[in-house]
């Protein structure tokens, strides 16, 4: 599900909270089993709960799996702060992991913020949490803006 496509003419946060109304899921939310929580002007949530789906060939979960809602979470809350005719591509993704994860982590969740948005670059930060609050990793993200318009 393109939510640019499907939602052609909303801003960025109409779209998000469409998507999020919708309880539509695009596929790699279906493959990694995650959801959209929270949808704010500048600030979205993912939760997901990490299991076999996810684990690596040395028995924890893989990276990929928090690397993935750390980037949906930078991604989506710059998005909520664009136009409908504008649309972002991560350029840069840093991440710092804190504590492993495995099938009995339960459920995490990704928030992620925007620090600042201009004209054809954004930067947003996000953290992953356990359920009782312990820091899993945190990212900080560098986005391309881009004007579908032109």
């Amino acid at each position: 599900m393109n939510v640019h496509d499907r939602y052609a003419g909303l801003s960025g946060i109409e779209q998000m909270r469409a998507l999020q109304a919708s309880g539509g899921r695009p596929p790699i939310m279906e493959t990694l089993q995650f959801e959209l929580l929270e949808v704010e002007d500048g600030r979205v949530a993912f939760v997901g709960t990490p299991g076999p789906h996810a684990y690596n060939p040395i028995g924890s979960i893989h990276g990929g799996y928090a690397a993935t809602l750390l980037d949906s979470a930078c991604g989506c809350a710059v998005h909520t702060r664009l136009s409908a005719t504008q649309a972002y591509t991560t350029l840069e993704l840093k991440i710092s992991y804190l504590r492993g994860m495995s099938a009995d982590t339960g459920l995490v969740r990704a928030e992620g913020s925007v620090i600042s948005v201009g004209r054809r670059v954004a930067f947003a930060e996000a953290r992953l949490v356990d359920a009782k609050g312990k820091l899993l990793a945190t990212a900080s993200s560098t986005l391309l803006v881009i004007d579908k318009a032109a």
